[in-house]
């Protein structure tokens, strides 16, 4: 349970979620575990990053990076005079990834030129995301990992991490993300979460065919999840990003 960013994080909605999982027929075969509870692990390895120079301290801001977002290295090989260190930024100069997604293909991605040097500590403390999604996988052992396409741009990041870290590398699969008329992801945000107005086969019934599984008219839940496991076809998954989607219940 991704709970370490208290700033952003809404009281209540990880008992939410859970409870919504439960309801549509999935259950954690261990208990579930909370990123909350994991911060010497995350700390950890930041200093073995630190220590072993593949990761520094920089003094920047927003503010401080070029229009494009990337970061230029500028604090790479040192702070200058006078500043103060903020966050921590792993290395990643002349580092290519590449990968095959399950769903989407071969993705090849210099990481100097899309990001550059990338935050795994933020300024206020918190561990970032990437690093946090990595040191947790290879701990709870997870083999594949599969996720929306809308975080397939973070893959190649949490690659380079796991190579840094000597870490194993998952199997990923992107599968495509609902999106509404305006191309915007569907979530609570906009009102546009189906969950608690559909019965739950019907919202297990759609997910399925979203995936381009096409499953039977007419099963219970238990029926359902039976019939995906036995007819479960990754190559029928749709290799786009984005899809569109009705939420009518009888779409």
């Amino acid at each position: 349970m991704e709970d370490i960013d208290p700033p952003r994080e809404v009281a209540g909605s990880a008992k939410r979620i859970l409870h919504d999982l439960e309801r549509l027929g999935m259950t954690s075969d261990l208990p579930v575990l909370y990123q909350s509870t994991r911060c010497g692990a995350y700390q950890s390895a930041i200093d073995t990053l630190l220590s072993e120079g593949k990761a520094f301290w920089c003094s920047c801001s927003r503010k401080d990076l070029p229009p494009s977002g990337i970061y230029p290295g500028t604090c790479r090989n040192g702070l200058a005079r006078g500043k103060t260190p903020r966050a921590v930024r792993l290395k990643v100069k002349g580092s290519t990834v590449q990968f095959t997604d399950l769903v989407q293909g071969a993705v090849v991605e210099n990481l100097e030129q899309t990001v550059g040097d990338f935050v795994i500590q933020r300024a206020d403390g918190l561990t970032a995301y990437q690093l946090a999604v990595v040191v947790d996988d290879a701990f709870q052992g997870i083999t594949e990992v599969v996720r929306g396409s809308d975080l397939l741009k973070s893959t190649a990041r949490q690659i380079h991490l796991q190579h840094v870290l000597g870490l194993p590398t998952p199997a990923y699969l992107h599968h495509p993300v609902a999106v509404d008329d305006q191309g915007r992801k569907l979530g609570k945000r906009f009102e546009s979460d189906p969950l608690d107005r559909l019965p739950a086969e019907e919202a297990v019934r759609m997910a399925l065919q979203f995936l381009g599984q096409g499953p039977p008219d007419g099963m219970r839940l238990e029926e359902l999840w039976s019939w995906a496991c036995a007819h479960w076809r990754t190559e029928s998954i749709p290799a786009v990003q984005c899809i569109p989607a009705d939420l009518s219940p009888h779409a």
